[in-house]
């Protein structure tokens, strides 16, 4: 009965308008407190204008407002909208025929209630989040990155930056500012005068600075105040001493215990610089799309049979010979190895994916990096608020998302199945609540074109 009324409150308000959210109630659900990581029992979640206007308890309880939908919610447990903190919605997809409104509902059905973007073609990637942000009822929040900001040969010619002179950063910064960015990304070409001057100029301006890293190294951007790292590969490229170096296949056989490595993990826990490992695209994407449950995972169901067909040219031409299989296992443990000494100094760890790479399908990648996040040596409560409230501290959001206080936006994911017991509840979804609309993930994966 519980589950039907379920069902029946997403089917009467799937077409509610973003501007009147109908009052909502989550009555008497266990509720995750991302500060101290545990479930609280028996809470009383009040929504009201697409926010979160009251938590009542069975000793205060909460008032109950004329009209409200109440949900039944014993026996549930109710965690903040996911964040996911690496994705691309325009240059990764054009590859596969298949554009960034297509898929943005699978976000949602995953309980993916905001994403950042992490490099894009600005005017398409605008365009993506004002579409997602006028459709908040199958659509994520979108939050905005700059081009690849990248020296005299970008990368990425579609959506890399060319930027070889500091004076004329400010300009650039400037017009990102009023592209409403939140996210100035460095890569892998970007050298250190460049850099310095980027976070300079953004820090001026109040955004966050980000490194897909290269030329510029963890050690002189995380001293030249940069936020966050992209990508495990921008702690680990930068922890391999000379010596270490010498060693046969250093990639998989890496001590992480050497001087370098370490010395790197203190320093970016000193200048607070928070890491994305995105383990899920090194293993689905790079080293390990040769294994049937990465290449045929449940996940890969929901996306385009476009998408699927790019990906699967992907993985032919990608050739991975058998034999160095266990070689590339062992890199994805040690890259494994690495996130768990950045959580235990205490580095931010962040929870991104690089959706939607081969084999990393938006919004149900997240699960599997939560995954291996746990796998890594995080507890199921440190990864949910990496997940949550890290991400949405990196999207400077955290007065708004990332927890279930009150005057909150109301991002909710409602799960069947205690979370902190096993991570993989996270996927249990009964529903999700974004900015107080009621969602049915099912009906959200119909959205999703099925070719």
């Amino acid at each position: 009965m519980r589950l039907a009324l379920f069902v029946a409150v997403c089917l009467v308000h799937s077409t509610v308008t973003a501007a009147e959210p109908p009052p909502l109630v989550l009555r008497d659900a266990a509720v995750f407190d991302t500060a101290i990581g545990t479930m609280l029992p028996e809470r009383t979640v009040v929504v009201e204008d697409g926010l979160i206007t009251a938590i009542g308890t069975r000793e205060e309880p909460a008032t109950i407002p004329d009209g409200a939908t109440v949900v039944e919610a014993g026996g549930k447990y109710v965690i903040p909208g996911l964040i996911d903190a690496h994705v691309h919605l325009v240059h990764l997809a054009d590859r596969t025929h298949v554009t960034g409104d297509e898929f943005l509902p699978l976000f949602l059905a995953a309980g993916v209630t905001s994403v950042r973007s992490a490099g894009d073609a600005i005017v398409a990637e605008v365009g993506i989040a004002r579409y997602a942000a006028l459709h908040p009822e199958f659509c994520p929040q979108v939050f905005l990155a700059s081009p690849l900001i990248d020296g005299a040969r970008p990368v990425h010619r579609d959506i890399g930056y060319s930027l070889t002179d500091p004076a004329l950063v400010p300009a650039f910064v400037d017009e990102m500012s009023q592209w409403n960015v939140v996210t100035l990304k460095i890569y892998v070409g970007t050298p250190r005068a460049i850099g310095q001057k980027v976070i300079e100029e953004g820090h001026r301006r109040g955004m966050i600075v980000t490194g897909h890293l290269g030329r510029y190294t963890a050690q002189e951007s995380a001293a030249d105040g940069i936020d966050c790292l992209e990508h495990i590969w921008s702690v680990f490229n930068y922890s391999i001493s000379p010596a270490a170096a010498k060693v046969a296949n250093p990639r998989a056989n890496l001590d992480l215990q050497n001087p370098q490595c370490q010395a790197l993990i203190a320093q970016l826990a000193k200048q607070k610089v928070a890491v994305d490992p995105t383990l899920v695209v090194f293993r689905n994407m790079i080293y390990l799309n040769d294994l049937e449950e990465v290449h045929q995972h449940a996940d890969l169901k929901h996306v385009p049979k476009r998408m699927l067909r790019y990906w699967e040219k992907y993985r032919a031409s990608s050739n991975l010979a058998p034999e160095t299989r266990p070689l590339r296992l062992r890199e994805i443990e040690k890259y494994q190895e690495l996130t768990g000494l950045l959580h235990q100094a205490g580095v931010t760890i962040l929870v991104g994916t690089d959706t939607p790479e081969p084999f990393v399908p938006p919004g149900f990648s997240l699960h599997q990096e939560l995954e291996m996040l746990v796998a890594s040596g995080l507890s199921p409560a440190a990864a949910l608020s990496s997940a949550t409230l890290n991400n949405a501290r990196i999207v400077q959001q955290s007065d708004m998302l990332g927890s279930i206080e009150v005057g909150k936006q109301a991002d909710l994911v409602v799960l069947s199945a205690d979370p902190l017991q096993d991570i993989r509840n996270t996927r249990k979804i009964v529903l999700v609540v974004h900015g107080g609309q009621v969602c049915d993930p099912a009906k959200l994966l119909e959205r999703v074109s099925d070719e």
